[in-house]
């Protein structure tokens, strides 16, 4: 059963090409980081504090292709862990189907903080447990 989680905390860094963003578990008290790219974690970063672009950005663009086609952005699953790369789901429902879209998780959150409301978000259980180090 995946974990609901949370965006609880952005670190931009000026001079590193990567950038940390953490999750933390909504009803509990599990986090960890995810490394991301700069242009992944300002559009994170923008959307959180609610600065908006007088044109559409990338991932501005991607929910208004997926409202405009008739379909709506159900939520983000991060679901695996592979050779220190994670995997997520971008899940997306139209005409009554569930899509799953292959994602970069840093994309599939910027994505989710874009949406109004913003999307959940969850972690599957074996994910946090690798990265936790946990049985």
């Amino acid at each position: 059963m995946p974990v609901h989680m949370e965006l609880s905390r952005i670190i931009i860094s000026e001079i590193n090409d990567q950038q940390v963003i953490y999750l933390k578990e909504v009803d509990g008290e599990r986090t960890f980081p995810i490394l991301i790219g700069i242009f992944e974690a300002t559009s994170i970063d923008r959307r959180v504090k609610q600065h908006t672009s007088p044109r559409p950005l990338t991932h501005d663009l991607l929910v208004n292709i997926v409202e405009n086609l008739g379909a709506e952005l159900q939520d983000v699953v991060i679901s695996e862990l592979r050779e220190h790369t994670y995997f997520a789901k971008l899940r997306v429902r139209h005409e009554g189907e569930l899509i799953e879209v292959d994602a970069r998780p840093s994309d599939a959150i910027a994505v989710a903080v874009t949406c109004d409301p913003q999307l959940p978000i969850y972690v599957s259980e074996e994910v946090l447990n690798d990265v936790l180090g946990e049985p």
